[in-house]
């Protein structure tokens, strides 16, 4: 196998997406301990690792415009991050609200943004919808494993 701008693409997109995440959680305060912090990582990741795997067994000749795609898509919802991590030392960023709001914000993005890489690259709606669940469940253990207020 020949590596394609798709390959490297889809590493750096994914790459820069984790370290981009793992500071968000980083500098966020609403994390009390490391055991948090990992559980946060582990269940954002998996969401995607799932697709991953699936995309490598099920898409063919798709897979690497798809993966590059969806790389893409976590790329861009992490980036909308970046506000928070840039004022995390301030008042601003003292409260739940920006938390949640920079959270949600990446979601609805990648909601969007998913829905259009999907489009994009010739594949079933049925991956969006398989992904709007696997959101779903991170969603639901982020919010039942990780901060217990649910």
């Amino acid at each position: 196998m020949h590596i394609t701008r798709n390959h490297f693409l889809f590493v750096f997109y994914f790459a820069s997406a984790t370290v981009i995440s793992w500071l968000f959680i980083a500098v966020s305060p609403l994390y009390i301990s490391e055991r948090q912090m990992y559980l946060s990582m582990a269940v954002a990741g998996s969401k995607w690792g799932v697709q991953i795997v699936f995309a490598l067994l099920f898409l063919k000749k798709k897979t690497w415009v798809f993966l590059c795609s969806i790389g893409f898509v976590c790329f861009i919802g992490s980036v909308t991050l970046l506000p928070y991590i840039a004022l995390s030392k301030t008042a601003l960023a003292n409260g739940s609200a920006f938390f949640i709001g920079s959270i949600s914000t990446a979601v609805l993005v990648m909601v969007v943004e998913y829905y259009r890489a999907m489009r994009l690259s010739s594949v079933s709606i049925r991956w969006w919808l398989f992904w709007l669940g696997c959101l779903i469940i991170a969603v639901t253990l982020q919010l039942t494993v990780v901060f217990a207020v649910i």
